[in-house]
């Protein structure tokens, strides 16, 4: 019985320290004013930033799901939940790098395309999309993931 309650207090521990680390990036991020000279500096530093904090997320699950598949004491149950968890995760990071390809082929500048299981978001660099621009976008989301149109967002950015 106290082997469960100390499995029950780690994960909990890991939990908060998950989101601790989540907090302490989003509030130091927003913690340094940047002064942009330009749109295009700051639509630049846009990208950069979201494609650093999103590796950074990434990384932070990656070692917690890492954490309860090399634990003593993880239950095999728990075991086999983040090993699961982690080929997910690792499967939605690689269909966005392969979107954020195929849309910028289409002559796109810049995009960042983020993934959950029911939606799918895509951030453009361009001022506006026209109609023709956003039915690229849709195909191509749709013949790579099956997606329905009503859970791809597509989003300009100028």
């Amino acid at each position: 019985m106290v082997s469960k309650k100390k499995k029950i207090i780690v994960l909990s521990v890991m939990m908060v320290l998950l989101v601790a680390t989540g907090f302490l990036n989003v509030a130091l991020n927003n913690s340094t004013p940047t002064q942009p000279t330009s749109g295009e500096v700051s639509t630049a530093n846009f990208f950069t930033t979201y494609r650093a904090d999103r590796q950074a997320t990434r990384n932070q699950e990656i070692l917690y799901l890492d954490a309860i598949i090399s634990s003593e004491t993880a239950t095999a149950e728990a075991k086999q939940l983040a090993e699961s968890q982690k080929v997910e995760l690792v499967k939605m990071m690689e269909q966005e790098l392969v979107l954020e390809g195929l849309i910028k082929a289409k002559g796109f500048e810049d995009t960042i395309v983020t993934m959950t299981t029911s939606n799918i978001n895509v951030i453009v660099k361009d001022a506006s999309l026209e109609a023709t621009e956003v039915a690229q976008i849709v195909e191509i989301i749709q013949d790579s993931t099956g997606k329905d149109i009503d859970n791809i967002k597509i989003m300009p950015v100028e």
